[in-house]
């Protein structure tokens, strides 16, 4: 009877314990549970520079959704690239670039780089993925717009500092890794606290009705071993049966404590993770697009907004800022023209809706290159538009304009998230004719019905444009009794891109120029110039004679090395460009 007190005591404790235990466990779930983010500023000693980039390793550092908290003078821009493209528009300009967290994860880690002093705004530039603008102060969210790294240009004008005030709110990964045991530890320890008086009393009775068994033989005896006094150190009136309890109790003390103290470390630990599989690098064998869908979309928009209002002003002017090369020089004559001849059919439109197409190029250094295929209204059939960006800080301009053939299907091509390689228009690698050699057997084939090569381009003089073509020059001659004609189809190989399609094979997007020279049979014999023509040549009859010159703008499918099937012409058309008198 003297031991139960003690049973009921040491139960007792073992179930405080648990309770302690358990309580440790939630408590690190709850009232000790780290904080859900991290916050970490620039330093206020940071140089000021015109831009401030926010590198895509600090900004993939944690998973989840990054905010940004930006404070500057008057109104800045955020703008969202790849790191390349982001490198290549900072240049050689003076920078400061934000490129991972303390230890403390109370600072942001900062490096500055000397360089000019000014640069372009950054706002309108089609290398963005997206811009936000604010005023004084802007929270903005970070999410990744798509696979791949990321980075962010903050700037002014470009001429004024950058905002340098910047805080970035991650969330935190610090982990409660003893949560979880120390509330089953807990329990085990209550229920073994619990239990402990039933077990305790099921044993001494269990071995008080072992002593009433005694032996049969009141003869034989049984010695019990001789324990020395000095040895016990039971105290007087305890049993020593006692002791194996108090050593579990002692034990599970311990360890909790030590579980215990140890929450604090656990609730604030933090690990440092690495960056999530959306922002890993893009596969090595296919490379990274040069623009996202998105991107392109806008971009085409703002193009074809430039060219109708150039349209309808018939001003060449406001080209200038989406229009370059074939397309300007085109629709520059073409204005000119209906200034003087108003029955002068218009170029056709360009439209940004119904995009058919989008083919965009992996090719991450300048200049890049996009084709995209829409109709919209005022197509009578599809058209592929070319758009090319020369540098970094210069934008997308149409380059070219072509209607597909009537028949024709537009060659399929690898997904634009994916992109499509080029190959460079020298090369054939892979395909039964490089982008140059194309051209120029399509060139023979319009200076010559009875070319060699017809077999090389399918449909030969059947082609809607290959036949047009033909014809156009063949009524020429036959019309033109008193004169000599010469006509001439010449690729201009600085203006021709080649991107491959799904199939292997590529195609060729470029400009030949058409040249239509005449000159009198006879002294006295005269050429005359339709009204267009004249427009240029200062007037409408020649004894000298005359060249007019055309541009033609064409799209030519190659197949792949191998293939039995001839080239394809996609798309083409011309335009009138200039003619004098010789």
């Amino acid at each position: 009877m003297i031991g139960d007190p003690v049973r009921l005591k040491t139960a007792a404790l073992l179930v405080l314990l648990g309770l302690l235990t358990m309580l440790a466990g939630i408590g690190q779930l709850t009232f000790w549970a780290p904080s859900e983010t991290v916050t970490a500023s620039v330093p206020s000693d940071t140089k000021a520079a015109p831009l401030t980039v926010i590198d895509q390793k600090l900004i993939a550092l944690h998973d989840g959704p990054v905010k940004i908290k930006i404070q500057g003078e008057g109104n800045f821009t955020v703008a969202t690239g790849r790191p390349d493209d982001v490198n290549a528009w900072v240049g050689k300009t003076a920078h400061t670039t934000l490129t991972g967290v303390s230890a403390d994860q109370k600072s942001l880690e900062v490096s500055s780089a000397d360089g000019e002093a000014t640069a372009p705004s950054p706002a309108g530039s089609d290398l963005w993925v997206s811009t936000e603008d604010g005023s004084g102060e802007l929270d903005y969210t970070w999410n990744p717009p798509a696979d791949g790294e990321w980075s962010l240009l903050v700037a002014s004008d470009g001429t004024k500092p950058a905002p340098s005030s910047i805080s970035m709110t991650f969330p935190n990964n610090a982990t409660t890794p003893w949560a979880v045991p120390l509330i089953v530890l807990g329990i085990i320890i209550i229920l073994i606290g619990a239990a402990l008086p039933f077990i305790a009393k099921a044993l001494s009775n269990r071995r008080r009705d072992g002593e009433d068994d005694g032996p049969g033989n009141a003869d034989e005896t049984t010695s019990l071993p001789v324990q020395s006094p000095a040895d016990d150190t039971t105290p007087v009136g305890e049993t020593k049966k006692e002791g194996p309890a108090l050593r579990v109790t002692a034990v599970a003390a311990a360890l909790a404590a030590v579980m215990v103290g140890g929450t604090a470390v656990a609730a604030q630990a933090t690990t440092t993770p690495q960056p999530s599989a959306s922002s890993a690098p893009a596969a090595a064998d296919g490379g990274t697009p040069v623009m996202l869908e998105s991107q392109l979309q806008r971009i085409l928009e703002q193009v074809a907004s430039t060219v109708d209002a150039a349209d309808a002003a018939k001003d060449a002017a406001k080209l200038a800022p989406r229009v370059d090369k074939m397309e300007l020089q085109v629709r520059t004559a073409n204005y000119k023209i209906r200034s003087t001849v108003s029955a002068y059919e218009p170029r056709m439109p360009v439209r940004a809706t119904k995009l058919q197409s989008s083919v965009i190029s992996t090719k991450r250094d300048w200049p890049r290159t996009v084709f995209a295929l829409t109709q919209g209204d005022g197509n009578v059939v599809p058209q592929v538009l070319t758009l090319v960006q020369l540098s970094p800080r210069e934008n997308y301009k149409l380059w070219g304009t072509a209607p597909l053939q009537p028949g024709t299907n537009f060659p399929s091509f690898p997904v634009p998230r994916e992109g499509t390689q080029p190959v460079p228009a020298s090369d054939k690698t892979g395909l039964a004719y490089s982008g140059n050699e194309a051209l120029g057997i399509l060139g023979e084939m319009l200076t010559n019905p009875d070319s060699p090569n017809r077999s090389k381009l399918a449909d030969g003089q059947s082609s809607p444009y290959i036949a047009g073509a033909l014809a156009y020059q063949a009524d020429t001659v036959k019309n033109g009794t008193s004169a000599n004609f010469k006509f001439t189809h010449t690729p201009v190989t600085n203006q021709t891109v080649v991107l491959r399609t799904a199939d292997g094979g590529a195609l060729v997007v470029g400009r030949l120029d058409f040249a239509f020279e005449g000159t009198p049979k006879a002294a006295g014999d005269k050429l005359l110039l339709e009204d267009d023509s004249a427009v240029f040549a200062g007037g409408k009859e020649t004894t000298t004679g005359m060249v007019l010159n055309f541009a033609e703008s064409v799209a030519v499918y190659i197949p792949p090395a191998g293939s039995a099937d001839p080239m394809k012409l996609v798309a083409a058309t011309r335009g009138l460009v200039g003619a004098s008198f010789k």
